[in-house]
C-alpha cells in the first residue's frame, strides 16, 4: 500500500506553519471522527490517516526527518 504525502492528507503546503497544520488537522478530525460517522469505514480510515500525518508534521524533529527522507 502506498502512503499519501502527509501535507496532501492535511491539505497544507510544505511550508505551512504549526498553527496551519493544527487547524487543518482539527477540521479533518471533526469531519471524519468515528463518533460522528458510526459504521463508516472510509471516514474511520481518513481519520486515522489524518491523525498519523498530524503526529509526524506537528513534531519538529519528525517533520524534519520526513521532509528529508519521506
Amino acid at each position: 500500500m502506498t502512503k499519501r504525502d502527509y501535507y496532501e492528507v492535511l491539505g497544507v503546503a510544505k511550508n505551512a506553519s504549526e498553527e496551519d497544520i493544527k487547524k487543518s488537522y482539527r477540521r479533518l478530525a471533526m469531519k471524519h471522527h468515528p463518533d460522528r460517522n458510526a459504521g463508516d469505514k472510509t471516514a474511520e480510515s481518513q481519520f486515522k490517516e489524518a491523525k498519523e500525518a498530524y503526529e509526524v508534521l506537528s513534531d519538529a524533529h519528525k517533520r524534519r526527518s520526513y521532509d528529508q527522507h519521506g
